[in-house]
């Protein structure tokens, strides 16, 4: 994972399910060719965002076994 330093401005946000709709903690992620995006949805513009490999990415989000 790695901070971006250039444009995601052609990128298709979308904002995560479990955000609330009262202001409280908002991710939003995009999917791109080689990787994945994530940002804070309350600091578009001004805040980081983040780079995750696919394969990391796909890591992440799995089901584990329970």
């Amino acid at each position: 994972m790695e901070q971006v330093t250039e444009s995601v401005d052609g990128l298709h946000w979308s904002k995560s399910s479990y955000s609330g709709s009262d202001g409280g903690d908002c991710v939003e992620v995009a999917v791109g060719l080689d990787a994945v995006y994530v940002r804070d949805s309350k600091a578009v513009g001004d805040g980081p965002v983040l780079r995750v490999g696919r394969d990391k990415w796909a890591a992440f989000v799995a089901p584990t076994a329970g």
